[in-house]
């Protein structure tokens, strides 16, 4: 016969049942709700040079607003990017890095990856989203085919000229080298300018870019990271020195060219006192600010090459990687995919006139409406010419930079200086092992 609990029974239980439902909430709130209530965000730290830090910042804080989990703490560095990438070896070098997302110069990637400080990114981004990119960023992010960085500015060397002045005169921009001094000569003579032609001669890194745009225009290479042949001896690379040397030899280049950066080149041209200036696209802006001689004056075109060949334009720019110490990779690649997304590049360009890395956004209508030679500098970038992807990319660029430094002085020729650049890089290719990307 089944038992029937009487009122006062049932009334008993009542209470014991809530109890245990009141401990069992109890332990549910103290074991899954309130540690995620009170679980503080991951924090991702970032090294960056300071400008950049400005324009970065509100993009950050917009991830962050809709990320609240990830938090990035940028550390602000030093301007000189030399000095930036040697706080990264130093961090690296002594072990686990405090940075977790590594914002990378197109020139790190290789000593980066080889070493093994950095993640192979191949697999987290599919080939379809990497075509959007400018090829040669993307190629310039790659070691031993695998990918390390992931582009988000871009910048080329290209060729400024004073388009009012050659207008004038009735004279279309060069092509050519040859067509660049004969043009210069011309209008030199007839007092419409003092100098021709601006580049960087200085003994250090930005001779190297600017050299490896005249080498590849006169249809020579550096250095082949596959084969580690080197070409600095070969005729082509001499005679690119060669050209270099006569622009001051005829007058067409000023002797303290030898002494000049972008910066010193920058000011005569935008003094108003030449006609044509290698540089990187950071100067138009400047060019164009109100209280420049030269606003409103002036017009761009890709890297020259000699007659018969086809030249290219020095790629920079940056991109980000991740630390191989991360302990927060997964949410490294979260916050690198939205920064390198091209709607966050497409308002970036926009605040900044920086250089985007998105074929796209050169001629998006927006951009367009603020920064009207953007079409042209699209030709510019797709015409590339990489620095070589070494290992070695450091000690092979210093080598190049000393030699280059003696031809342009005049303590050697342009043939001693190239067979001895040669000779050496031979020497570092061959006696450093090149280290295998882990």
């Amino acid at each position: 016969m089944q038992k029937i609990n009487s009122p006062q029974q049932r009334s008993q239980k009542r209470p014991r049942l809530l109890a245990l439902f009141a401990v069992t909430l109890a332990t549910v709130l103290l074991l899954f709700i309130l540690p995620a209530l009170t679980q503080q965000p991951v924090v991702l730290t970032m090294l960056m040079q300071g400008q950049d830090i400005v324009n970065w910042r509100p993009f950050v804080k917009e991830f962050e607003q809709k990320n609240p989990k990830i938090r990035i703490n940028l550390i602000e560095g030093p301007f000189d990017t030399n000095l930036i990438e040697n706080l990264y070896t130093s961090a690296f070098l002594l072990g686990e890095s405090p940075y977790d997302i590594i914002n990378m110069d197109i020139v790190w990637v290789p000593k980066f990856a080889a070493a093994g400080w950095v993640r192979d990114l191949t697999d987290r981004i599919p080939p379809k989203q990497l075509s959007k990119f400018i090829q040669g960023n993307v190629e310039g992010g790659r070691y031993r085919g695998k990918l390390y960085r992931i582009p988000h500015a871009s910048d080329a060397g290209m060729l400024y000229y004073r388009k009012d002045i050659l207008e004038q005169a009735k004279i279309p921009a060069p092509k050519t080298f040859e067509e660049m001094v004969k043009i210069s000569q011309n209008l030199q003579k007839q007092g419409k300018v003092t100098w021709g032609y601006l580049w960087q001669g200085k003994q250090y890194e930005g001779v190297s870019a600017m050299f490896v745009e005249v080498l590849s225009g006169f249809g020579g290479f550096w250095a082949n990271p596959q084969t580690f042949e080197v070409g600095l001896d070969k005729p082509e690379a001499i005679k690119a020195v060669e050209f270099l040397k006569n622009t001051i030899a005829s007058g067409i280049s000023p002797p303290g060219v030898t002494t000049y950066g972008e910066e010193e080149t920058r000011l005569l041209f935008q003094n108003g006192k030449a006609l044509f200036l290698r540089n990187w696209p950071y100067v138009w802006k400047l060019a164009n600010a109100e209280g420049s001689n030269v606003r409103g004056k002036i017009a761009i075109e890709p890297m020259l090459s000699s007659t018969g060949k086809t030249g290219g334009s020095c790629l920079g720019g940056w991109g980000w990687g991740i630390a191989k110490t991360s302990k927060h990779p997964e949410q490294a690649w979260k916050a690198i995919q939205y920064l390198t997304s091209e709607e966050t590049q497409r308002k970036f360009i926009i605040q900044t006139g920086l250089i985007p890395s998105y074929k796209s956004l050169f001629t998006n209508k927006e951009i367009v409406a603020k920064y009207p030679h953007y079409p042209q500098l699209l030709k510019v970038v797709e015409r590339p010419a990489l620095r070589p992807p070494l290992a070695q990319y450091a000690q092979a660029s210093d080598i190049l930079q000393r030699y280059l430094s003696s031809a342009f002085t005049g303590r050697m020729s342009a043939e001693q200086a190239m067979k001895a650049a040669a000779n050496e890089t031979r020497n570092l290719l061959g006696s450093l092992k090149q280290p295998q990307a882990s």
